[in-house]
């Protein structure tokens, strides 16, 4: 089932059981797809999806942590929760020694060294693991490999 769909399935038994706060989210994360098809004016791939799935967890774990620093726990805690509500639509994410020895596999045959290879690092890496691998984890983990090479 596309991860749309799951949207639009959970949105209605959301609906049907009064789950307000996850009925909330999940009409935010829609609108937020409908928006993506006006702006790419066609569908969505599961790629656009996951990106957007992680841009809405990005903003709310800023708005947990300034709410933190606000002295307001109580919309802290509720941004987090959403963003916990929000991870659930996000592929698997691969575990850190997985990247670490798929990269070191593509820098080997790829014949890539030193940090100005990052940039050809990073562009497979966003084909090679789609959206099952976090950039800030594939960066830090190349520059490592990188650096070792």
């Amino acid at each position: 089932m596309p991860p749309q769909a799951r949207v639009e399935g959970d949105l209605k038994a959301a609906l049907k059981a009064g789950d307000k706060d996850r009925l909330s989210v999940l009409r935010l994360l829609l609108t937020e797809v409908k928006n993506e098809r006006i702006r790419l004016r066609g569908e969505v791939d599961d790629a656009a999806f996951t990106a957007l799935v992680r841009r809405a967890i990005k903003q709310r774990e800023e708005s947990s942590a300034q709410y933190r620093k606000g002295n307001r726990p109580d919309l802290a805690t509720r941004e987090e929760s959403e963003a916990a509500l929000l991870a659930a639509y996000l592929p698997a994410q691969l575990g850190e020694e997985q990247i670490r020895a798929a990269l070191r596999e593509l820098v080997a045959a790829r014949g890539l060294s030193g940090p100005g290879a990052l940039g050809a690092v990073m562009k497979e890496s966003r084909q090679l693991f789609g959206g099952a691998a976090d950039n800030a984890t594939v960066s830090r983990i190349a520059r490592e490999v990188l650096g070792g090479a």
